[in-house]
């Protein structure tokens, strides 16, 4: 049983029942489905990879980890690839008990009756809600005396998502892996990208490496933004041509046995920044180490994100972007015309992961930072190419540095520091050889 089941099943306890659905194929178009990708919780929780199964999870059982998935069929392996079938899935997942899926709808009564809570999260599988919705509200139209329905229901995300949180040693291993492969690939596109290149040449560069090296794939579509495209957040198109001049933002991350990784380097096509692409990155990068820093027990989510307003607002007041007092251009939230996003976010198996952000339910009390969490950090400024309120020499440019942190007992590890980020060590990197 893995480790992640074993301490979820000691938490809901005896007089409990979950049940947690796994992904199904998503439809991308006709006839044609997107590559599978199993639930995150699912996965944590079972690291079981096919789609349309449901795990039941039974604290008082003797075998209190069931797995429902669907059976061989050798006609349908023939079209749509190998399944594990009753026997695979005990054998290779280490399930207590394996059942054919299609007797899922006819178990469920003998499975929940009798246990006061019900661990399911609504919203997610709508036929599986329909399942159990029709059973519980049976049960109490009819007010049988022989049928004890669960009384409480609870969402298990809020119990699995702080396990999630906080990284077990082998998750860490799992992520500096992708952090790793991610790092090589960041490297690899500034020694090989030149003047007249596409953006989708330097996106299909860093993807087939990252597949090359062990990765299952993207941890999330690549932004990989030349010129002012670098001042689009989430720029995705990566269709444009490369032109000597021009800055290149490449924000990608592997995915390595369902662990995401996530990088942002801004570096320049031609190998060289000029005065007013290296001001502008100073002070980016000046922000990014202090903020990396500041990413430790004895501070807070909330902080942080204070700390980098508090710095880009002075940046942006040093660069001629914004003109005042920090203290009241921050309480008018100016910095937000150039950042507008926060420094960081949770990271694991999935880039944006689970995890509360705050300690109660009114973003009052900001949540500490604890050893085995691992966040981003990722200031950044985006000026954009028709603002005439700033200086001519920065309009259009678009800068983001973003590592990956572990917070440890001590302080922290930068699971991302192969990559260079000192615009000195970049510039070296790209002219090596020249090319």
């Amino acid at each position: 049983m893995r480790a992640q089941l074993k301490k979820f099943i000691d938490a809901i306890g005896a007089d409990s029942i979950a049940i947690i659905p796994a992904a199904h194929e998503a439809r991308r178009s006709y006839d044609t489905e997107f590559k599978f990708r199993q639930d995150s919780d699912f996965a944590y929780l079972t690291g079981f990879p096919e789609p349309d199964a449901i795990a039941v999870i039974d604290p008082a059982s003797k075998k209190p980890y069931t797995l429902y998935v669907r059976p061989r069929n050798p006609e349908m392996e023939t079209w749509f690839g190998r399944r594990e079938g009753i026997e695979g899935t005990v054998k290779n997942h280490r399930a207590h008990k394996a059942v054919s899926i299609e007797k899922f709808a006819s178990d469920l009564a003998k499975l929940i009756d009798g246990h006061d809570k019900l661990y399911y999260r609504f919203g997610v599988d709508e036929k599986l809600d329909l399942q159990i919705l029709q059973y519980l509200s049976g049960q109490r139209q009819r007010r049988l005396k022989t049928a004890y329905p669960p009384h409480t229901i609870i969402d298990p995300t809020i119990l699995i998502h702080e396990m999630r949180l906080h990284k077990t040693p082998d998750e860490v291993k799992l992520m500096q892996k992708a952090a790793t492969i991610s790092a090589e690939a960041h490297v690899l596109a500034m020694q090989k990208v030149k003047p007249g290149m596409n953006e989708f040449q330097v996106e299909s560069l860093i993807e087939a490496y990252m597949r090359d090296n062990g990765a299952s794939g993207v941890a999330y579509n690549s932004i990989v933004g030349g010129g002012e495209n670098a001042t689009i957040l989430h720029y995705v198109e990566n269709n444009r041509p490369l032109h000597d001049g021009d800055l290149l933002l490449v924000d990608a991350g592997a995915e390595y046995h369902g662990y995401a990784a996530d990088i942002t380097r801004t570096f320049p096509v031609n190998g060289k920044y000029t005065k007013a692409q290296r001001e502008v990155y100073d002070v980016v990068l000046d922000v990014q180490l202090q903020c990396l820093e500041a990413t430790k027990t004895g501070n807070t989510v909330k902080g942080r994100q204070e700390l980098s307003i508090e710095l880009l607002t002075e940046g942006m007041k040093k660069l001629g972007l914004l003109k005042g007092k920090t203290k009241d251009l921050i309480k008018k939230k100016s910095f937000m015309k150039y950042y507008m996003h926060g420094i960081g976010h949770y990271l694991g198996m999935d880039v944006h992961d689970a995890g509360r952000y705050f300690t109660d339910q009114n973003a009052k009390n900001s949540r500490p930072f604890a050893p085995g969490m691992v966040l981003t950090v990722e200031p950044g400024l985006y000026i954009p190419p028709d603002d005439k309120s700033a200086p001519s020499k920065y309009r259009g440019i678009g800068i983001r540095i973003e590592d990956d942190v572990l917070v440890t007992a001590d302080g922290n590890l930068n699971l991302t520091s192969t990559v260079p980020k000192d615009a000195g060590a970049i510039e070296d990197i790209m002219n090596k050889n020249n090319k």
